[in-house]
């Protein structure tokens, strides 16, 4: 059995739509969920489905003798970052090369780096007048959204759309490929 850790810092209805497409899996589970914010709500959406939760603060991120013992201790082998809005450091990049998953809302190289999350990423799409965005997944390095490429899904922009519909747009996109292309990426491991 293969084990994940989600790491999030919101909402989580990624994290959520992750926890229950591995939930009748017998190959691939999702272990737990690690997050940067004590409130966030995706530590709810996990505790509804069993899964351990556990937050953690910066300093316990760049220690390597924290949040990298716990993740191996608990035998993950793959993290999945689902919203998670800081920059793993070396440590945990090192000891998990091509095991990181990310997802980026636009079509990366463009509209990635420190600060383009969410509706910023959005509302910048819109502004240049780009006729189409999507998603990337992808592996992380030690750089913000500059990890190789696994997957990219497109979607029109029309004239009507505004970053709020283009988000409607992304989130469905999301919410369609990112289990799948996580479960094929950890199956081809």
């Amino acid at each position: 059995m293969k084990k994940i850790a989600i790491f999030a810092s919101g909402s989580g209805s990624n994290a959520e739509n992750i926890i229950r497409h591995f939930a009748s899996n017998n190959q691939i589970s999702v272990d737990s969920v690690f997050c940067n914010v004590a409130d966030a709500y995706v530590l709810t959406r996990a505790q509804k489905y069993h899964i351990p939760t556990f937050v953690f603060d910066k300093k316990e991120l760049i220690d390597p003798d924290r949040l990298l013992k716990q993740l191996q201790e608990r035998q993950i082998d793959f993290i999945v970052l689902a919203g998670f809005l800081w920059l793993m450091p070396p440590h945990i990049t090192n000891a998990y090369t091509r095991r990181i998953i990310n997802i980026h809302p636009a079509l990366l190289p463009n509209y990635g780096g420190k600060g383009m999350y969410g509706m910023k990423v959005h509302e910048a799409v819109i502004a240049a007048g780009e006729k189409e965005s999507g998603i990337t997944i992808h592996y992380i390095d030690e750089h913000y959204d500059k990890g190789t490429v696994i997957f990219q899904a497109r979607c029109d922009i029309s004239q009507a759309d505004d970053p709020e519909s283009l988000a409607q747009k992304i989130h469905a996109l999301e919410y369609e490929y990112f289990p799948k292309v996580i479960e094929e990426t950890i199956n081809k491991f």
